[in-house]
Formats: structure tokens, sequence, C-alpha cells
């Protein structure tokens, strides 16, 4: 059995558990509804802004962009505007390709040894769809939660939400992207677990967040479809805490509180984990930097005025004992004439 996503497992249940043994047993209904929430806020915040910052000051000695494709070279050479561009334009359009549609994913191959022995390369396009999938539902599914916090709920959100639930199925109607999101994790789960070389390079810390997203997910699909909350009360809260005025109505169960438990542990987990690829895509220099070195000298800020001796002061320096070594000097002694 892998250890490191049982520690993992067991952090998430051990969540669950005190937050059902806090509410049912404790009545601590105030520390999970209201102070833990927003102590998340407040380290997801903090803990973003710092990381960015840390980023953003970083220097930048070397100019690394990632590129594949024709580098511009010679007018006779056909240049790779995209996959290779030396102009802001050319970036900005790498890069939204790459955070919208996720680029280099798409291009991702798949390494194997056959009998031969030979190796081969194939496309791999699953992981691209499914983290497309998984990206794409944890943002609507984000989005679709602004109703909590609206009154009156925006025209555009409830729109948001009728093509989320076109597929209907029962009363209420099925969420399209909650069900995706939870495929799509437990997918990128099972892919960690049954892939020798990815169970071999996976870490407790990669599965934390995989089992967190498949808990907030199957506790959100309970309450909507199976367990029912009172909804007004749930909007009441938000609301409250949306508008600093923090209330706990009755009639709110406890399974609320451990997918608002674990919602927040999410959000304050957020900014020390490798999710924070999402801010940090915007800052790397393998993506961000324009491939021109043949063009423009990219000057490392890390450099100080540094006191130099060049060939020229040197020889002024040394040149009769140069020329007595018999080594060639660029300048001859001059000539003294004589009286």
């Amino acid at each position: 059995m892998n250890q490191k996503y049982m520690y993992s497992l067991i952090a998430v249940i051990v969540l669950i558990l005190i937050a059902y043994v806090g509410v049912e047993a404790a009545g601590l209904q105030v520390l999970f509804g209201i102070i833990l929430p927003y102590i998340a806020v407040l380290i997801f915040i903090a803990g973003f802004v710092y990381r960015v910052m840390d980023w953003a000051s970083s220097p930048v000695p070397f100019s690394i962009p990632s590129t594949c494709g024709q580098q511009k070279t010679l007018s006779w050479i056909k240049h790779d505007k995209i996959d290779n561009p030396t102009t802001t334009t050319g970036v900005i359009i790498r890069m939204m390709l790459e955070i919208l549609l996720f680029r280099s994913l798409f291009r991702n191959t798949k390494f194997a040894l056959n009998e031969g022995p030979k190796i081969s390369y194939v496309w791999e396009k699953w992981l691209w769809l499914v983290s497309l999938a998984f990206h794409y539902s944890f943002l609507v599914v984000l989005i679709r939660h602004l109703r909590f916090f609206l009154e009156p709920v925006p025209v555009w959100l409830q729109w948001l939400e009728e093509v989320d639930t076109f597929f209907q199925l029962g009363l209420p109607g099925l969420f399209l992207t909650g069900a995706i999101l939870l495929g799509a994790t437990t997918f990128l789960f099972l892919r960690r677990i049954y892939l020798p070389e990815m169970r071999y390079i996976s870490l407790a810390a990669d599965y934390f967040p995989l089992f967190l997203i498949i808990s907030i997910a199957i506790t959100g699909i309970l309450m909507r479809y199976f367990t029912k909350v009172y909804i007004v009360g749930v909007k009441e809260l938000a609301i409250g805490l949306a508008s600093f005025h923090p209330t706990i109505p009755d009639g709110i169960g406890v399974l609320f509180y451990i997918h608002l438990l674990l919602v927040s542990v999410f959000f304050a987990y957020f900014p020390f984990s490798k999710l924070m690829h999402m801010p940090g895509i915007f800052l790397s220099p393998t993506r961000n930097l324009a491939n021109n070195t043949r063009f423009k000298r990219h000057i490392n800020p890390w450099n100080y005025p540094v006191e130099t001796h060049t060939y020229e002061e040197y020889e002024d320096e040394f040149r009769e004992k140069m020329i007595g070594a018999g080594l060639p000097v660029e300048k001859e002694l001059p000539v003294v004439e004589k009286e």
C-alpha cells in the first residue's frame, strides 16, 4: 500500500471527523461557520500576495524561454511566431493559448520502450482533456457559488446555471460541472496510483489537494441530491460572511459545516502548495520572455559595477617587461632620439 496517499487520506478523514464532532457534540457552529472561514480567507489572500510579490521581485539573470519551433534567424528561414516568439505580441498569444487551452500539455507525448529494443513516442491526449475539464469545471463551480453571496442573483449567473443543468435528470437538475469535477479529480488520483512512474514521484502533498477536492465535491453532491440542507439558512450565512455581519441560522445540517471546513482548509492550503501554478505561470520566465537573444542583449539584474583592467591598460603597465620577455605587443615602445 502506498503510504504517501494514505497519509493524505487520513488527514482529510480527520478533518471530516473534527467538523462532525465539533458541530454535533460540541456545538461549535460559530467556529466552523464564521471564525475558520475568515481565517482561511485571510491566509489565502496574505499567502497569495506574498508568493506573487516574492516571485515578481526575483531577478531573472538569464533569458530562458522554453520554446519549440524555428527561431527567427535569416530572412529566408520561416519563423514560428507563436511557438518561438520574438515580440511581445507573440508572447501574449502564446501565453493565452497556454492559459486558456493548455497548449503545451496538448503537445505532450508518451514515451515507450518496445521490443527490439525500439523507442517510440505517441501523443497522449487524455491528460490534456481531463486537465482541461478539471480546471474549467472547477472555475464554473466557483462562479456558480456566487449565487449564495449575491441577492438578487445576477441574470448572467442564472443563465450559467441553466446551461450547466441543461442535461435534466430529475429534480433538482444535475450540475454537469459538479459531476465532471468529481470524475476528473478521480482520474488524476487514479493516474498517480496506477502509473508506476507517477506513483514513484508523487508525494503526500500531491495527494492531499486531490482528496480535499474529491471530498468537497462529494459533500456538495450529497447536500444537493441526497441529504438536503436548509438552503435559505446557507444563503443567509454566506451573505452575512460577505457583508461582515455573520450570523448562524438554525437548521443547517452538519454536512454543510463539513463541506465548509474542507473548503476553508483548501483555501488556506492553496498559497503554500503546488496549486500556486495558477498565478505562477504568469511570472515564469520560461513562458513570459520573448526569445530575442539574437537581437537584444538580456541584462542580468544581479550585475553590479565591477572595476575592470583592460588589455590596453595591462599592456601599458607591463610593455617593457613583455618586450623584454619576447612577448608580442600591440604598441611598440616609443623611440627615443639620441641627442
